[in-house]
């Protein structure tokens, strides 16, 4: 007989650097499941990431077990890995931050891809040149 899923939960999380403090922590508590087995199972299986934003998708089961789906880093996250920032533009119709390249634009393409709603790749570029439109970052030609 197959376990009943009591709750699903979705965070995003800097890769490695999970821990008990908010919003994590008390999110976690009333689940019933071993939050520390959680976050250490987290942290080991995301730690070469870098610290970047990595969502992960909590299956819950009525035993008190749970199962973790990752998915692909935000497009933003991947832009602002790619070029070294620290935030995106506070207006960015006016004042830009960086410039990508379309060689990274590929790049984040290709890790983005499998989350994406197209298997397209002309359409997967112009969804992170959207983002990164709104962003302040400009594409190179």
């Amino acid at each position: 007989m197959a376990k009943e899923v009591t709750r699903k939960m979705k965070f995003t999380i800097a890769a490695g650097r999970a821990s008990m403090a908010p919003p994590l922590g008390p999110a976690l508590s009333p689940t019933g499941i071993d939050a520390n087995q959680f976050i250490s199972r987290f942290n080991e299986d995301t730690k070469d990431a870098g610290g970047i934003l990595t969502p992960v998708i909590l299956t819950i089961y009525d035993d008190r077990t749970f199962d973790m789906a990752y998915k692909t880093p935000p497009v933003s996250a991947l832009i602002k890995k790619a070029l070294n920032l620290k935030s995106g533009s506070p207006t960015p119709n006016i004042k830009k931050v960086g410039k990508l390249s379309q060689a990274q634009v590929l790049e984040i393409v290709e890790i983005k891809l499998p989350d994406l709603n197209t298997r397209d790749v002309e359409a997967a570029k112009k969804i992170v040149e959207g983002t990164a439109k709104q962003m302040g970052v400009e594409i190179e030609k």
